[in-house]
């Protein structure tokens, strides 16, 4: 089938769900979330730039655009099962990723395979792209539990996905994530104040973490 193959299974990602099997305010498809990431991604890579810091655009589109394209064939695992242990997660993450390689092998084109390894192997490793994809991936989950939190969903799951997420951003040495946590994260905390949820104690208690 070629590529059409590969752009007839894109569909796939708007109709899985996020966090499945929790009630929530509002759904989110991987595709949302997907397109969610780039615009982070976006900003952050030209907070880094203003400090001096080289980003090659290309990987980092490539890498933001396609990380979830594995989930295609897996669905979306919630964020404390694929963590729950290292084994688990690189289990999970060599079922994904040879699910794609299986994918690619079979559907795409041998001229275009190389091409297709590249932009859908997972893209967050130590480099400044890698890790600007990991923050913009945690700061989307960060922001999908904060929308449920506000919102007076006591659902636990959401207020783990938001400790998690921030803890790990926390841990990440970039000047995008100085940023985030001196002057966009207190305007979000501040928007939260009227929810009946203390979001400003959960982003105490994970930055103290």
């Amino acid at each position: 089938m070629g590529i059409h193959a590969y752009f007839q299974s894109l569909t796939d990602l708007e109709r899985i769900i996020r966090c499945p099997g929790k009630f929530k305010f509002q759904e989110h498809s991987v595709a949302e979330h997907s397109w969610k990431v780039i615009q982070y991604a976006k900003t952050l890579a030209d907070i880094e730039e203003s400090h001096g810091v080289a980003v090659d655009w290309k990987k980092l589109y490539e890498i933001t655009s396609s990380h979830d394209y594995g989930e295609i064939f897996i669905g979306d695992i919630k964020t404390p099962v694929k963590h729950y242990s290292m084994e688990l997660r690189y289990m999970l993450q060599q079922v994904e990723e040879g699910m794609v390689a299986h994918f690619i092998d079979e559907h795409i084109p041998e001229e275009f395979k190389p091409i297709f390894r590249r932009q859908l192997r997972e893209g967050k490793d130590d480099s400044v792209e890698g890790q600007i994809l990991e923050v913009a991936d945690k700061m989307d989950q960060i922001y999908e539990a904060f929308a449920e939190l506000q919102k007076g969903n006591s659902e636990q799951e959401f207020v783990v996905m938001y400790r998690h997420a921030l803890i790990k951003i926390k841990g990440i040495r970039l000047h995008c994530v100085d940023y985030f946590l001196q002057h966009i994260l207190p305007d979000l905390v501040s928007e939260g104040a009227r929810s009946q949820i203390d979001i400003e104690q959960i982003t105490k208690e994970a930055l103290a973490a």
